[in-house]
């Protein structure tokens, strides 16, 4: 409970802060179009600027699994805490699609009522690398099908990132170290 409190505190005190320095950038734009089957399963993170809880994860990913009603998606963060032999720890939240956006813009619930914004900012033909962006440019979330991309891939993503008006300060390139990392990850 006490990292739901942090993550809800970040969530809601840093855009606050942030604004300011964010003011005269325009939204970040959604892609058009997002198939949600298409993009459930599980996306590893390859680099962030993230909340608190997150700072100091190791291979860390994020699971989507679609529900029923086809515009809500229960939202695994599994990650290694401080190490890779560090305690294994889950965040759970409920993301609720925007179905007027493409699909592309999401409220993530951790705690009821308050929700933060997911933007679909980028996503690569095939669904294999995506960017995760707030217009308050405060985290982000550069994911992919795989635990590893290729330099150059990587450095196109953080020019991305870059062009939606992100500080690349707090990007931190996430440790990741899978003993037979699975070419593409669908399962939560």
């Amino acid at each position: 409970m006490k990292r739901v409190i942090h993550v809800l505190l970040a969530l809601l005190v840093v855009p606050s802060l942030v604004a300011c320095a964010t003011a005269d950038l325009p939204p970040i734009q959604p892609v058009a179009h997002v198939n949600l089957p298409e993009f459930m399963g599980c996306w590893y993170v390859i680099a962030s600027i993230s909340p608190s809880f997150a700072k100091d994860t190791y291979d860390s990913r994020e699971c989507y699994r679609l529900e029923r009603n086809g515009h809500e998606v229960a939202t695994r963060f599994h990650y290694r805490a401080g190490a890779f032999d560090g305690p294994r720890k889950t965040v759970h939240s409920t993301g609720f699609v925007d179905t007027r956006k493409g699909n592309a813009v999401w409220g993530v619930q951790f705690i009821w009522p308050f929700r933060a914004q997911y933007i679909v900012a980028y996503l690569a033909p095939g669904y294999q690398s995506t960017i995760i962006a707030r217009d308050a440019r405060d985290y982000a979330w550069i994911m992919a099908r795989t635990p590893t991309v290729p330099a150059s891939e990587y450095q196109q993503l953080v020019g991305r990132l870059r062009a939606l008006g992100y500080s690349l300060k707090h990007l931190r390139k996430e440790p990741q170290r899978w003993p037979d990392p699975p070419m593409v990850a669908r399962s939560p």
